[in-house]
């Protein structure tokens, strides 16, 4: 489970420089805090942030941002990047509710979803990260070519996101229920932390990609 409730994590977070505090300001000007026009990638409920960190050390051609909306969680990553600086990754603590208010019409280019809350109940379908609210709001800000890779080993979240994805009018690009037998797709993965330790357990990994439009 989760550890979210670190005393003084919220004042650490505020006082990293990797953080971005009142994110809002830079909608639309994100390429002036990263100060190249690279494109740009984040994850939503990035965790513990080593898939991100892997990444942006991968390719330092293209800027990163993670959001983590619980603070103990993101503390995490903040002290693995002050060990291993990255300066094409930032960080924001804030509910992915609101990214249209943080990013612009297509100021990003891709959209991570790795092993995401399933909420099971039927009444919090609304939250789930692939849910057609959710998909509305990632239209708003990717741009034209732009795509959202989403991964779990939740098979009912898998179902539920390919029947919102349709019927939300989204493209699949491509799709597996058994990602790591899978060796187009398994090109250049990099294993989440979840990932790993269900892969270990036996667990089949299922992983889609969406885009906006025909390619």
């Amino acid at each position: 489970m989760r550890l979210r409730n670190i005393p003084g994590s919220r004042e650490l977070i505020a006082d990293s420089q990797w953080c971005i505090q009142n994110p809002e300001q830079w909608r639309g000007h994100w390429h002036q805090l990263f100060e190249n026009k690279n494109p740009i990638h984040i994850e939503i409920g990035m965790g513990k942030g080593r898939f991100l960190m892997t990444l942006a050390g991968l390719h330092p051609d293209l800027n990163y941002i993670g959001i983590e909306k619980y603070s103990s969680v993101l503390l995490r990553a903040l002290q693995k990047i002050e060990e291993q600086p990255l300066p094409n990754l930032k960080f924001i603590r804030m509910d992915a509710e609101t990214i249209p208010e943080i990013f612009a019409e297509e100021e990003i280019s891709r959209i991570y979803l790795n092993f995401s809350d399933p909420w099971p109940k039927d009444r919090h379908a609304k939250r789930r990260l692939t849910s057609m609210e959710f998909l509305a709001r990632y239209d708003k800000i990717l741009t034209k070519d732009g795509q959202v890779e989403f991964k779990t080993d939740n098979v009912s979240l898998f179902d539920f996101s390919l029947e919102q994805a349709q019927a939300a009018g989204w493209n699949l690009w491509a799709c597996t229920r058994d990602l790591h037998h899978d060796d187009k797709m398994m090109e250049g993965n990099i294993m989440t932390e979840y990932e790993q330790r269900f892969s270990a357990l036996g667990n089949p990994i299922h992983k889609l990609i969406l885009r906006r439009e025909e390619t």
